[in-house]
């Protein structure tokens, strides 16, 4: 098995493995957003631009925003976008009102979102619309035995401020709903992952994603210990079929705010 060596920045390779599987809920997302007023589009957290040629459809200027050079490298030769910004999510402002607001599988690595939210939407044109899709999963045993396993193994290594993370529904309702008309849903999306000779799908999917702050506080060896003992436990929740494929339910909360 080969273990992903997590650095500071992310890697659009290993990323891009499950980009369809990644790339389905951005389009489900889009598909809620009804007429907007006039303004650039900004997609906060566009990573490796996967899913600029669809806000291109828009036909409206295209910002892309996010923290990861190498994901912003990719992002640009999409040609999809206006201009591209390297902030930190949580620092960005708009130079002008925006019309759209679209943040696919970002804001969950951006904490404090009881005052980031309303400062974004404050920043949204009239009748702008904030539009933001979060992996909702971390309970889930995919997510969870990470977790679980670092910490007995290597106690107190993991820093869980490093972590992405969400609210419940109901509190995003709650935040939200004094700043304009507010639209609320979770899907749980049912992914056939292919096979792969180098590790358990479900490990090699989110090996890429969640685990990475995690794999990131360890040693080369201790990363090699983690994953196994990742790869032992994580069949028995999600069982490979003959062929080596798995079925992985995964679960992403929406929201749509029009101010």
């Amino acid at each position: 098995m080969s273990p992903t060596r997590t650095t500071a920045d992310w890697d659009p390779g290993t990323y891009h493995r499950f980009r369809g599987h990644r790339l389905r809920p951005a389009l489900d997302l889009l598909r809620a957003i009804g007429p907007l007023p006039a303004g650039d589009v900004i997609d906060l957290g566009c990573g490796s631009g996967t899913v600029g040629p669809a806000l291109g459809q828009l036909r409206r200027r295209l910002v892309g925003v996010d923290t990861s050079p190498a994901m912003l490298d990719y992002a640009e030769r999409t040609g999809s976008y206006a201009s591209t910004e390297e902030l930190d999510l949580a620092n960005w402002r708009a130079e002008t009102p925006p019309a759209l607001i679209f943040s696919n599988a970002a804001l969950h690595w951006v904490g404090d979102h009881a005052t980031l939210l309303p400062r974004l939407a404050g920043m949204l044109a009239p009748g702008g619309v904030l539009a933001v899709q979060m992996p909702n999963q971390n309970r889930a045993p995919s997510h969870r035995l990470w977790l679980q396993i670092a910490d007995e193994l290597f106690p107190n290594r993991i820093d869980r401020s490093r972590l992405p993370g969400v609210m419940l529904p109901a509190e995003y309702q709650r935040l939200l709903r004094g700043l304009g008309q507010v639209t609320l849903w979770e899907t749980e999306y049912y992914q056939d992952l292919a096979p792969d000779a180098e590790g358990h799908p479900v490990r090699r999917f989110t090996e890429a994603t969640f685990a990475r702050p995690i794999l990131a506080a360890l040693s080369s060896d201790e990363q090699n210990r983690l994953i196994a003992e990742y790869e032992r436990a994580i069949g028995k929740a999600y069982p490979e079929a003959a062929d080596g494929a798995v079925l992985f339910p995964f679960r992403r909360l929406f929201f749509t705010l029009q101010v």
